[in-house]
């Protein structure tokens, strides 16, 4: 995600698996935290988070999510991040960060959520964690397109097709231009606190836990 070759029109951003991606591996988490209980590991890994998604978004190519199976937290982190997404009608989707214990605040989620959806979509989604599926997703626009499953390829090439043969200056600049005028829209985007959010949250959940005080979610 680097490389800035001009003749690169169109990234694809895709899942190996069954699945696009299942988010974060939450013991993880409880091991980032017995090394270091203020949270320092997560903090490492929340900057990294922030900056491939960043990568994603800025690069100068359009890029395209191709999501199969589930895009779960940091998985639909991911798909937002990118210009484009379409999705199988077998995916599905869910933010399950709070029932975690931790808060919506990975790679920028949720001012990107904010703006695709709208705030009151995105409370909803926030607040009950609930499981939507890709008709669901793309009433709430966060998938652009949705097709059968072994529609995905041919999907993502009629969007390639006609970007390709745009000319390059003025395909990198309408991108730029799209996103500048997408972060007008955002009033405030603490994103670049993700990371210490994230750890200190989850900090403070672990020491309720060792408390004995209650936790919606044991974070291992």
């Amino acid at each position: 995600m680097t490389s800035q070759d001009p003749d690169v029109r169109v990234l694809v951003l895709s899942g190996a698996g069954d699945d696009f991606c299942l988010g974060g591996d939450r013991n993880e988490f409880a091991d980032w935290l017995d090394e270091d209980p203020t949270g320092r590991g997560i903090r490492i890994a929340g900057d990294k988070a922030r900056r491939v998604c960043e990568a994603i978004s800025t690069h100068r190519a359009v890029t395209i999510a191709r999501v199969q199976g589930k895009a779960i937290g940091a998985g639909l982190a991911l798909a937002l991040a990118c210009d484009l997404r379409v999705g199988a009608d077998t995916a599905g989707f869910r933010l399950p960060e709070l029932a975690l214990g931790l808060p919506t605040a990975w790679g920028g989620v949720l001012p990107r959520l904010i703006h695709e959806v709208g705030a009151a979509r995105a409370r909803e989604l926030i607040l009950t964690g609930r499981s939507f599926d890709a008709a669901a997703a793309y009433e709430l626009s966060i998938l652009q397109r949705v097709v059968p499953e072994e529609g995905l390829d041919d999907a993502v090439t009629a969007w390639s097709k006609p970007i390709v043969r745009r000319p390059e200056a003025a395909l990198r600049v309408t991108k730029a231009l799209l996103n500048s005028y997408a972060a007008a829209t955002r009033l405030a985007d603490p994103s670049p606190l993700d990371a210490e959010l994230m750890a200190s949250v989850a900090a403070a959940t672990r020491r309720t836990r060792n408390a004995g005080g209650t936790s919606p979610v044991p974070i291992r």
